[in-house]
């Protein structure tokens, strides 16, 4: 089994006139491997993958592990409000070659702690790869139980979670509840380095699409029991990680890596559309600021 305890990058899905732009995406992929990103999510919602169809999906991963080659683990996005579509979408990333899936607590129809523990067990029990959770409320409503969650890391192939709340006191809890091997990933860039002091293991990001390194070395710093000074890093980039969320992701985030030069557009579906130009001052304004242009 590969390693998932590091840095990766949730990766947005490049369009140029309504269709993937592979050019842009091999772009990034250089620019992010060259940051030290440990792997990628592939089919994420920073993905935009609502609007995405399976054989975009099924052609994004076979171009994306075909560039980055075999060592560098893929996670695919597998989870829906739909269980059986949940493990046919599971079973698909298997075959395709994928190294983990993630699946996210089933969002609108809003289901109890019992119905979230035996959705997770029957995806995870419907494949050979590991299962990540993915805890994010903000967009779900419903949020898993710390309770649930532990009952959830004896289920096998359950190897961890992405943690989107940014509650630090929760990540905590879970990993008293859950054990050390449990992967705890970071799903809230503005919280990382206090997540990592917390115990977390990494982060699936949206933020290192544009600031890979850095987001590499502040791991490596408190790994090295250097905290303080990845929290004083962590606070020169903070206006700009906010930025990065002032409207939907990817929304901001697409906009930042065309002002960039890494992809051509920064076009989305529908219903997302381009930031405002009024936001995108603001962005422009603070890349400056930190040299990112």
């Amino acid at each position: 089994m590969k390693n998932f305890k590091g840095t990766f990058t949730a990766l947005i899905t490049p369009f140029k006139n309504d269709k993937v732009d592979y050019t842009s995406l091999d772009r990034l992929l250089k620019q992010q491997l060259d940051g030290g990103v440990d792997g990628f999510v592939v089919n994420g919602t920073t993905a935009e993958s609502p609007t995405l169809s399976t054989q975009e999906v099924g052609e994004l991963f076979k171009h994306i592990r075909k560039f980055v080659g075999d060592k560098v683990p893929l996670i695919m996005g597998t989870g829906s409000n739909d269980t059986a579509k949940s493990i046919e979408t599971s079973r698909k990333a298997e075959e395709m070659g994928a190294d983990a899936i993630l699946v996210v607590v089933p969002y609108y129809n809003k289901p109890p702690q019992r119905g979230l523990f035996e959705h997770f067990k029957a995806v995870a029990s419907s494949v050979k790869i590991p299962t990540l959770l993915y805890n994010v409320p903000g967009r779900t409503i419903t949020s898993l139980a710390t309770e649930t969650i532990r009952d959830l890391a004896k289920v096998p192939g359950v190897i961890g979670i992405k943690e989107a709340t940014g509650k630090i006191d929760l990540a905590q809890d879970i990993i008293k509840a859950c054990g050390k091997d449990f992967v705890m990933l970071s799903g809230d860039d503005g919280t990382y380095v206090d997540f990592l002091g917390a115990g977390g293991h990494g982060v699936i990001s949206v933020a290192t699409h544009v600031i890979p390194a850095q987001m590499v070395q502040w791991k490596k710093w408190v790994s090295e029991g250097q905290i303080e000074k990845a929290r004083a890093d962590i606070n020169k980039y903070m206006n700009l990680i906010n930025l990065l969320f002032v409207e939907a992701n990817p929304i901001p985030i697409k906009k930042a890596l065309q002002l960039m030069g890494v992809i051509d557009s920064a076009s989305l579906r529908l219903p997302l559309v381009e930031l405002t130009p009024e936001h995108t001052e603001s962005l422009k304004a603070e890349m400056k600021k930190v040299g990112l242009l």
